[in-house]
């Protein structure tokens, strides 16, 4: 029922029912309209709001936020002359248009000509606090701001980890993995090492062989073959990097989307102490034109990398930094992951539900 209100009501925004700012009735003569519960209103609501279509304000109501200027029509993205954006379609599964458009006005507003000034080298402490913040919530790793540096994507970062950790090292990556990874490495001049995955990590008898003293890995469902680390192949290449002294790279790429109710245990969280370089990126969570990503840096490598690269300057603008901090501040960004989440998983347990015959 809440999903036929919800969809009632959408269709009724987009269609200029209700225009940008009008308010939407109260949940009890709502639910008294249309013979609903107050429950079952207020779950229509919670998806509107969450999808940024209305806002909710406190002890006043739900208010519209959608305008129709702040979407593409599909007319005018095929009047595109490149055929990557022609072929482009907003999927459920994205972070909502709307709900960005909303909040880039916002951060204009907030900050005025602040979106002008150049950038602090390791990124804007808004963002760096935010990010901290959200690790510690989301994914049990508690950080310092001066472990986070922001970079445009995770190539960028690649290539100044290649930097900090020296070029002299034999790098170690999963085969098959993520074709950039090994591209960067080699642009950089680095040797890296194959190691062979099996369904739970890469083989114990690879990383035992392996002369490398840098590993880098993706944890949670590496590409293209979708393996993820078990948690005891998990601790075993944290045993890997204790034995010989080395770093790991963790590549947490896509992992806010597991299906579980509970995020896998990153490699940093379980090596506090250091020895972890912690990679991820907003790419896929928000938009493939973020490109806002960062990196968490072990105590340790702190003070080197501000020597070493510390005049680098932020390739990131200030205005998504400052949108970026304002998602994850505000709840957006977490809004939309745990509504991805829970969309998939409705479509496995339909999956195992059919498959078991029920």
């Amino acid at each position: 029922m809440y999903i036929q209100l919800y969809k009632q009501l959408r269709d009724d925004i987009i269609n200029l029912v209700y225009k940008y700012g009008d308010k939407l009735p109260s949940k009890r003569l709502l639910a008294s309209d249309t013979l609903t519960s107050v429950i079952t209103v207020e779950h229509a609501y919670s998806i509107l709001c969450d999808e940024g279509y209305v806002e909710s304000r406190e002890r006043s109501g739900y208010y519209v936020t959608y305008r129709k200027k702040d979407f593409i029509s599909v007319g005018e993205v095929q009047e595109s002359s490149d055929a990557s954006e022609q072929d482009y379609k907003h999927t459920d599964d994205e972070f909502p248009f709307s709900v960005f458009a909303k909040t880039m006005r916002n951060v204009i507003s907030k900050y005025s000509d602040k979106i002008l000034v150049k950038s602090p080298n390791s990124g804007c402490y808004e963002l760096r606090r935010a990010i901290a913040d959200y690790l510690m919530r989301g994914k049990g790793i508690k950080v310092d701001i001066s472990q986070i540096v922001i970079g445009a994507g995770a190539e960028y970062l690649y290539g100044l980890i290649v930097q900090l950790l020296g070029r002299e090292r034999i790098y170690a990556i999963e085969n098959p993995s993520y074709e950039k990874i090994h591209a960067v490495y080699e642009a950089n001049n680095v040797k890296c090492e194959l190691l062979k995955l099996e369904k739970d990590g890469i083989a114990t008898k690879e990383l035992i062989k392996t002369k490398a003293t840098v590993l880098h890995v993706t944890p949670f469902r590496s590409f293209p073959s979708g393996v993820t680390a078990s948690a005891s192949k998990r601790w075993e290449y944290i045993a890997w990097a204790s034995e010989r002294n080395g770093i790991i790279i963790e590549d947490d790429y896509e992992s806010e989307y597991t299906v579980l109710k509970k995020s896998e245990d990153t490699l940093f969280s379980l090596k506090p102490d250091g020895g972890v370089i912690y990679l991820n990126t907003f790419t896929k969570t928000i938009a493939p034109s973020m490109r806002v990503g960062y990196m968490v840096l072990p105590k340790e490598l702190v003070k080197v990398f501000a020597d070493k690269l510390g005049f680098y300057s932020c390739p990131v603008p200030m205005l998504e930094q400052y949108v970026t901090a304002e998602f994850l501040n505000n709840g957006d960004f977490e809004r939309h992951i745990n509504k991805v989440r829970r969309k998939r998983r409705q479509a496995l347990k339909q999956i195992v539900d059919k498959s078991a015959g029920i």
